[in-house]
C-alpha cells in the first residue's frame, strides 16, 4: 500500500514561488530538526539511521534549513554530530544551520567551537530547557532572565551568529525580547497544537497572531516550533503573521517513516506553499 500524502495542504505553490533564501520574503522557510533521527541511531551501536544521511535528503527534498538540539547527556544529537552537520552545510551555502539549547549548558561552547573551524552557524535558539528535561514546554521569563541573556545575546551577535530566543505566546513580553537584543522570537507552539481541532483553536490561533504582530512591531523576526505537522501548519501561516522560519522534527520525522524524507520534506513544503497561495474564489 503506499503512503498517503496529506491531503489538508497537497496544493501545488503559488506560480511564481521561489526559493526565501533567494530573495522572496514573503514565503516561510523550513528548518527539519533532526534529533529524533540521532536518538533511534543510539539505541544501538551501528550508527544507523545517519544524521548526515537524513540531513542529505532533506536538502535535496528542498528543505531550507536543518535544526539540532544538542542537550549536555547527548541522549539524540551529539557533538559529532554537530560538526559532521556543519562540514555538510558548508556544500549548501544557501541553506541555514540553527542549534537550539540552553545558552547556560553546553550550546555556546558548540558554536564557539564550530566558529573556530570556520564551519557554519547561522543561528542559534535560546532555548530554557532543564538538563534532563523531556522535551522544551515553556519560553524564557521577562524580567527574570533578561540580565543572564543579555551578554550571552551579546557575545553570539558578536560572533556574528543570529539569535532567536524561545518564547511563549504572550504580546507583552516580545518588547523586552527585543530589549536584550534577540534578533528573532521562536513562538512555542504546542497550545496551538493541542488546541487544534478543538472549540479552542480559534482563540489559539489568534493569541500567536497578537504575539507575532507584537513581535514584528518591536522590530523581532518571527520563528515558531513545537508540534506542528502536515494537519495544522497551514492554517498557523494563514492567520499568524510575518512567521519567518518553522522548525519541526518530531512529527515530520514520524511522517518519513512512512513517506521517505524527500516526500515528507516536499509535502511539508507544500503545507507552506498552500498558505500563501492567492485564495480561490468561487
Amino acid at each position: 500500500m503506499t503512503p498517503t500524502l496529506s491531503t489538508t495542504c497537497n496544493t501545488l505553490p503559488p506560480e511564481g514561488a521561489s526559493s526565501p533564501l533567494g530573495g522572496q520574503a514573503a514565503r516561510t522557510v523550513l528548518s527539519v530538526n533532526l534529533n529524533k533521527v540521532a536518538l533511534v541511531r543510539n539505541t544501538r551501536h551501528l550508527g544507523i539511521p545517519s544524521v548526515t544521511r537524513a540531513a542529505t535528503l532533506c536538502l535535496q527534498a528542498g528543505a531550507n534549513g536543518i535544526t539540532v538540539h544538542p542537550r549536555p547527556d547527548e541522549r539524540h544529537i551529539r557533538a559529532g554530530d554537530v560538526r559532521e552537520l556543519a562540514e555538510l552545510l558548508r556544500a549548501w551555502p544557501d541553506r541555514e544551520f540553527n542549534i537550539e539549547g540552553n545558552p547556560f549548558h553546553n550550546l555556546m561552547a558548540c558554536v564557539r567551537e564550530l566558529l573556530a573551524r570556520k564551519l557554519p552557524v547561522h543561528q542559534v535558539t535560546f532555548v530554557p530547557d532543564s538538563e534532563g528535561q523531556f522535551t522544551s514546554d515553556h519560553g524564557w521569563n521577562f524580567p527574570a532572565d533578561a540580565d543572564r541573556l543579555r551578554p550571552l545575546i551579546a557575545e553570539a551577535k558578536s560572533l556574528g551568529v543570529r539569535v532567536s530566543l524561545f518564547m511563549d505566546a504572550d504580546p507583552q513580553a516580545m518588547a523586552a525580547a527585543k530589549a536584550v537584543g534577540a534578533d528573532r522570537v521562536e513562538l512555542y507552539t504546542e497550545p496551538y497544537a493541542a488546541a487544534w481541532g478543538t472549540p479552542q483553536q480559534g482563540a489559539q490561533l489568534t493569541r500567536f497572531a497578537e504575539a507575532a504582530q507584537a513581535a514584528l512591531d518591536v522590530g523581532l523576526g518571527v520563528n515558531a516550533g513545537h508540534d506542528l505537522n502536515r494537519d495544522n501548519l497551514t492554517a498557523f501561516l494563514r492567520e499568524v503573521p510575518g512567521v519567518a522560519e518553522v522548525s519541526i522534527g518530531h512529527a515530520l520525522i514520524a511522517d518519513a517513516l512512512e513517506l521517505g524524507y524527500g516526500a515528507t520534506v516536499q509535502d511539508y513544503l507544500r503545507c507552506i506553499d498552500s498558505a500563501f497561495a492567492p485564495a480561490r474564489s468561487g
